[in-house]
């Protein structure tokens, strides 16, 4: 698997953590959600390892979990394909009809999804 430069760089400076700008969207249909957490490497809690072996199976081939959202919801990283780069929503509680029905394209890439986190108002 291959992450992007992005994502790795922004591992390196921050490890995961809690992004003050959490709010994000996910469409016009789901409305918003947040980053509950932004998972890092090494000896945490919710490391991406430890997230990967959890989410081995649910979630589709191609993406890697790189934070959740306070509902248990999944915030996916594409790491292969067509995909790659991009930035997904993961709903686990919809029963998609397709592999991707539970998702939602939030970026198309890192960098701009951080970029389009905000505040409330």
């Amino acid at each position: 698997m291959t992450l992007p430069k992005q994502y790795v760089d922004f591992l390196l400076e921050y490890n995961g953590g809690y992004p003050q700008e959490s709010i994000f969207k996910i469409s016009d249909d789901e409305g918003e959600s947040l980053v509950n957490k932004v998972y890092g490497i090494g000896d945490m809690k919710s490391n991406l390892a430890k997230v990967f072996e959890i989410l081995e199976g649910e979630i589709p081939d191609g993406f890697v979990s790189i934070a959740n959202d306070p509902g248990g919801n999944e915030i996916l990283l594409g790491v292969s394909g067509e995909y790659q780069g991009k930035v997904y929503f993961w709903i686990h509680d919809i029963e998609p009809e397709d592999e991707m029905g539970n998702m939602f394209i939030l970026a198309d890439s890192f960098a701009e999804f951080l970029n389009n986190l905000y505040d409330s108002e």
